[in-house]
């Protein structure tokens, strides 16, 4: 029975994909406004179906509690690179619903998709990549470490440069606050012993970065395309090779979403050990992770299961 459920689940997530899109292109409502947070959607549905399939365990399975919660942290944390953007000024959008109520729900549907994306996608890279999931003692419980502070400084000092030089200049500070926050908290993680890349980098563990970075580029290319044929949706405003563009954004702009996803990591990692030290008691269905690889986790309390990337 539950075969069968997650093939329905995955035909459900790719007809979503493919009716919105088409009825976009033929410019039918609600889609042609709402084809971003729709079409993610069914995205979301149908890498979870293929995880599941392939590994008995994802994140909306095995985990409904902390995919609502990721999805949730989702808005807040994309707002971070919304409110950046008011003094970068990179992009605008367009064709927003004039109804407040109305546009304020597309928001919040659209930014609850961001993380939930980049996660599914890199469990979808880790399948396609014939990961199914290994387990070590450092994957169970990552061990503090000393404070690695020169990153620590250097993405506090790139996340800063923004607000201290002029707007014409602003411009053309998207990368250090792509690249910031990895720089910066993936130390912090390290040190709290939550998940890290540097963690990763130690133990000679590279399929997580991996992952994330190709997730970061099937993402962005899908973001992009779904956009395009949009009524609602984005321009980019970037000062860098303007007229060389793949549907909305300069090409330059693509190598930025791979650093976007290692951010999506390493901003959610933070974010889950702060509320962990704050709620020790807390019960997950499994570890946060996309983050963690490996197989359920028996060994620790409240730890559920981990899904490798």
């Amino acid at each position: 029975m539950s075969s069968v459920s997650s093939v329905v689940r995955l035909y459900v997530g790719l007809l979503i994909m493919v009716v919105s899109e088409a009825a976009t292109l033929l410019h039918i409502e609600p889609f042609w406004s709402w084809n971003t947070p729709i079409a993610w959607t069914g995205f979301i549905i149908f890498a979870d179906a293929i995880v599941w399939r392939a590994r008995g365990n994802s994140w909306i399975r095995s985990a409904p509690r902390e995919f609502a919660a990721l999805a949730l942290v989702s808005i807040p944390l994309w707002l971070v690179f919304e409110g950046y953007n008011q003094i970068i000024d990179n992009w605008n959008y367009v064709g927003l619903p004039e109804n407040a109520a109305l546009r304020y729900f597309g928001y919040a549907w659209s930014f609850a998709t961001i993380w939930p994306a980049i996660f599914e996608g890199a469990e979808l890279v880790a399948v396609a990549r014939g990961q199914r999931g290994r387990e070590s003692a450092s994957d169970r419980t990552p061990t503090p470490v000393p404070l690695a502070l020169a990153p620590v400084l250097a993405g506090a000092l790139m996340l800063a440069c923004p607000f201290f030089v002029s707007p014409a200049i602003a411009r053309y500070l998207a990368a250090p606050i792509w690249l910031g926050f990895i720089l910066l908290l993936d130390p912090i993680n390290a040190r709290l012993g939550g998940a890290s890349l540097s963690g990763d980098w130690r133990h000679g563990r590279a399929d997580r970065l991996v992952n994330l970075i190709l997730s970061g580029f099937l993402c962005g290319g899908l973001w992009e395309f779904w956009n395009y044929w949009s009524r609602t949706k984005w321009h980019y405003t970037v000062p860098i090779m303007e007229r060389v563009k793949i549907f909305e954004m300069p090409l330059p702009g693509y190598f930025g979403f791979p650093a976007f996803a290692l951010e999506c990591f390493t901003m959610y990692v933070f974010v889950r050990v702060l509320y962990v030290r704050l709620k020790p008691d807390t019960t997950y269905g499994r570890k946060p992770d996309t983050l963690y690889g490996g197989k359920p986790d028996t060994t620790t309390p409240n730890a559920g299961r981990t899904i490798a990337l």
